[in-house]
């Protein structure tokens, strides 16, 4: 099986690997306190492996393209965000339920997305440029989206300094940073760059391991939080298509070639779950719906993906013979 083949069917091992963690937890509920010491480590792991991906190196690489980066950035960082606050206002009043939402919604995917923007014949040069981008401008802005969309008194109650300030510098600060010197290690020898595509294949196994170790950690997070997840899923399912409307009209302003449009609808279309999850399993006690919902959303995503791979490039942006011919001479 090739790494394409195991990202298309990812989905269905994160489905049994929570029902498998869900079955552990559910008969052996002694077990939760070491499911979640050995998840923090393997999220470290995992943070790594998919940081090492992201040419942090190459930032200036983005720019070639000014018209799509201009596109990509006022889409995840500015439409994107007004919708999601828009969205709000249609929930209910609960804390817990707007944190989770606005955590996995506000911040672009830097993994799968180049994958599903590849097999939606979107511009895999394009999207591989752009996630540095993404990366730094996301942790810069999340804390400042979550302050303006949070109630102060929410935002001071779940988002305590003493709780998020180790877990962004352990979490997210040292894997980014050992991924950064291991960048500059594998571009100091051509022969080293088959490190990056053996580490690409940790994400998906990694990721089921993460949501296996959360699944049966929080049994009973995972089943009081049924009525949320069903109040939450129309939102999910809205946001895709919201997107990738987003995309089309901001593809039809810059005058984006099909295969930039098509690469847009899926940045704006994925979320970076991978990201946000250190931050939402480190909330105080009364708030791990959250990191729930974050896990649902990539569920509900990536069938979503299903969805995209067939709508955005066979009907959303089907590109004429005409258009086919400008775009290959770009």
């Amino acid at each position: 099986m090739d790494r394409l083949t195991l990202e298309r069917r990812q989905v269905w091992i994160y489905l049994a690997a929570i029902a498998g963690g869900l079955a552990l937890g559910g008969t052996r509920p002694g077990i939760a306190p070491y499911l979640e010491t050995l998840l923090w480590p393997v999220l470290v792991v995992l943070l790594y492996a998919t940081f090492v991906q992201v040419p942090l190196l190459h930032i200036r690489d983005a720019f070639r393209e000014r018209r799509f980066v201009l596109a990509a950035m006022i889409g995840n960082f500015v439409l994107i965000p007004l919708v999601v606050w828009l969205m709000l206002q249609w929930l209910p009043d609960d804390p817990v339920l707007h944190l989770g939402v606005l955590l996995v919604l506000l911040v672009p995917c830097i993994d799968w997305f180049i994958t599903f923007a590849q097999l939606g014949r979107g511009n895999a040069a394009r999207a591989v440029a752009v996630t540095p981008l993404n990366l730094l401008a996301q942790l810069l802005l999340l804390p400042v989206y979550l302050w303006l969309m949070l109630p102060a008194a929410d935002f001071s109650a779940a988002l305590q300094a003493e709780d998020m300030l180790p877990a962004a510098l352990t979490l997210i600060g040292l894997p980014l940073l050992a991924s950064v010197f291991t960048e500059y290690w594998i571009e100091a020898k051509a022969a080293r760059t088959v490190w990056r595509d053996r580490l690409g294949w940790w994400p998906v196994p990694l990721l089921a391991v993460v949501v296996f170790l959360i699944a049966g950690a929080q049994v009973g997070a995972v089943r009081n939080a049924g009525p949320v997840l069903l109040i939450v899923l129309p939102v999910f399912a809205g946001f895709l298509l919201a997107a990738a409307l987003i995309a089309r009209l901001l593809t039809r302003v810059l005058r984006l070639p099909m295969d930039s449009g098509r690469t847009l609808a899926f940045s704006l279309g994925t979320r970076n779950s991978f990201v946000v999850l250190p931050f939402a399993l480190a909330l105080p006690d009364g708030w791990e719906t959250a990191a729930v919902i974050v896990v649902f959303q990539s569920l509900v995503e990536l069938f979503g993906m299903v969805f995209y791979l067939w709508w955005v490039p066979d009907r959303l942006f089907k590109a004429t013979s005409v258009a086919v011919t400008e775009t290959e001479n770009l």
